[in-house]
């Protein structure tokens, strides 16, 4: 069966490339609206009626709401298309599988983050020939990472390369570092593709749609309207974006020498040193995998090259680093002990990321690397730490890290490191940090 679809330039372009034979990854993201789970549908029909018996997947965060939309936007395009229910294909709502009349079949699958399913078990007995995320930006790279790795089911037969199409509207995180970012300053890897949507690429949007994307607040209108990545959302956000890019430029009060340290076990996340001169962070050593012993003689070596003292040195004492601490005889930083001085804060760890974002906000923090990743991996960090619910009173906190590392698609093991050095001042601090 032929199908002829109606496509503008853009969705033309990300046509093309899913049926290339270089581009592994396309992100096809922008304005909400913009005919982007059109096109997913579009290249999953085309491709399972293109080729018998092969196997694919549709996947959002949520299943629920993969079948309320995506799927919808599936029915309405076989309208179009003249496909019929029961038979050129069938659907199974216990199953979750469409089967087509050739044998091929698309699997709609839940990717949201259990805690119960932390590595996406649920994922691997699958073997796929293509995938496709809807909203990807709701999910984690992690998961992204394992469907991936899943795409495999005759594609030497077919000679096929794997295929992963993404949609979503703007937003940080991986999908942001990942696609944008790179496409945006022209060192997109050759295996991936970025295009940008917009409202205008919908030939079958409403003519009303675009009014009330129009009466949105300004930050929504940007996203959802205009399609702008670099939007700038403050909400519930610590510290403003251009006060973070500022304190690398920052020559803060110096004066005593201190060490801070994330510590992380083998192959988990990163272990990251930071030396500090007063409120400069001086230096970083990023560690991948080391065991205590070997992280705890780098601290000591780091101490006796820059004369600081051992009271001076405060690592986490959370998990493994508290071998470190016992083996250095340092302090110890417990992110979920209470907040120093009675103070309003749920932990110690809200307590010293509100200083920390008050200390950047009045740009009297420095941070002094030429690391451009580490510089680029700090900015993505500090930049997503938000309150936990602002519209609530009580006692102030931050989201917590694992929200965070699902946002981020990573370990904030950077800016943790460099929260911890607000221990010291929180020791002499009075009054709550409030950012304004």
């Amino acid at each position: 069966m032929m199908i002829k679809p109606d496509l503008t330039a853009k969705q033309k372009s990300a046509f093309r490339l899913l049926r290339d034979n270089n581009t592994t990854e396309i992100l096809y993201g922008g304005a909400a609206g913009g005919g982007k789970s059109y096109l997913l549908c579009l290249w999953a029909i085309s491709l399972s009626l293109e080729h018998d018996g092969i196997r694919g997947l549709i996947g959002r965060s949520k299943l629920d709401a993969l079948k309320k939309t995506t799927l919808n936007t599936f029915y309405d395009l076989c309208k179009q298309l003249g496909l019929a229910a029961g038979e050129h294909y069938n659907y199974n709502g216990v199953s979750n599988i469409i089967t087509f009349y050739n044998g091929s079949e698309i699997i709609l699958k839940d990717l949201f983050h259990y805690p119960s399913d932390p590595n996406y078990d649920s994922l691997g007995s699958l073997e796929l020939t293509w995938a496709a995320v809807d909203e990807c930006s709701q999910i984690s790279e992690k998961a992204k990472q394992i469907l991936s790795s899943r795409i495999r089911y005759k594609l030497d037969e077919l000679n096929l390369i794997p295929k992963l199409l993404l949609t979503c509207n703007p937003s940080r995180g991986w999908v942001y570092n990942d696609f944008y970012q790179p496409s945006k300053e022209g060192v997109l890897p050759k295996h991936r593709a970025f295009i940008q949507s917009l409202v205008s690429d919908n030939k079958h949007i409403s003519k009303h749609y675009i009014g009330q994307l129009s009466k949105l607040d300004e930050i929504s209108k940007q996203r959802l309207l205009y399609g702008n990545w670099d939007y700038e959302d403050t909400d519930g956000k610590l510290m403003a974006y251009d006060k973070i890019l500022e304190a690398f430029s920052v020559d803060a009060e110096r004066g005593t020498k201190y060490i801070t340290a994330d510590i992380a076990r083998y192959g988990a996340d990163k272990t990251v040193i930071v030396l500090w001169d007063g409120l400069n962070a001086e230096s970083f050593k990023i560690i991948d995998s080391s065991s205590m012993v070997e992280v705890a003689e780098a601290i000591r070596a780091m101490q006796m090259q820059h004369q600081v003292l051992l009271s001076n040195i405060i690592v986490d004492e959370d998990g493994v680093g508290g071998g470190a601490k016992d083996i250095l005889r340092c302090k110890g930083f417990v992110n979920n002990s209470r907040p120093l001085k009675g103070e309003n804060y749920t932990n110690l760890k809200s307590q010293c990321y509100y200083m920390l974002a008050d200390l950047i906000n009045k740009g009297e923090l420095g941070i002094n690397t030429n690391d451009i990743s580490i510089k680029q991996q700090l900015i993505d960090e500090l930049s997503i730490v938000k309150r936990k619910d602002a519209d609530k009173d009580g006692k102030l906190a931050i989201i917590g890290k694992d929200k965070i590392k699902l946002e981020l698609g990573r370990s904030p093991d950077i800016s943790d490191a460099i929260m911890m050095r607000m221990y010291y001042e929180a020791k002499g601090a009075s009054g709550i940090y409030y950012v304004h």
